[in-house]
């Protein structure tokens, strides 16, 4: 990762919409509170998230924010917010900052990373 680069997609965002930008960075804040280790990369468009295996990112689009998790399909998802009908890919789509707390997304990062390392494994 570099920081430069993270940093120059959140810039891009801020100019696009101001409300993404919030989400993408409270989302930023959730996962490093919420994981030990965590590190970040600029890809796809996206920010991706690695906690010793690669579990999930967070993009920007012009009227929300998706939270994805690449082993999505192997969360059991008992809150019901997961969208997405892939083979493996899932979502959680966000349009405000509140949302963030109100859809679990604590929750379906843990439960995005126990996923991906069954993936690994």
């Amino acid at each position: 990762m570099t920081t430069e680069s993270v940093q120059a997609l959140l810039e891009d965002i801020r100019l696009v919409s101001e409300q993404n930008y919030e989400i993408v960075e409270a989302v930023r804040a959730l996962v490093k509170e919420t994981f030990e280790t965590t590190s970040e990369e600029v890809k796809y468009g996206g920010i991706l998230f690695t906690s010793g295996v690669q579990f999930g990112g967070v993009f920007s689009y012009k009227a929300h924010v998706f939270v994805e998790f690449g082993s999505g399909s192997k969360i059991t998802d008992t809150f019901g917010f997961l969208e997405g009908a892939g083979k493996g890919r899932r979502h959680v789509k966000l349009m405000s900052v509140a949302q963030i707390k109100d859809k679990k997304l604590a929750q379906y990062l843990s439960l995005a990373l126990q996923a991906s390392k069954q993936d690994d494994s």
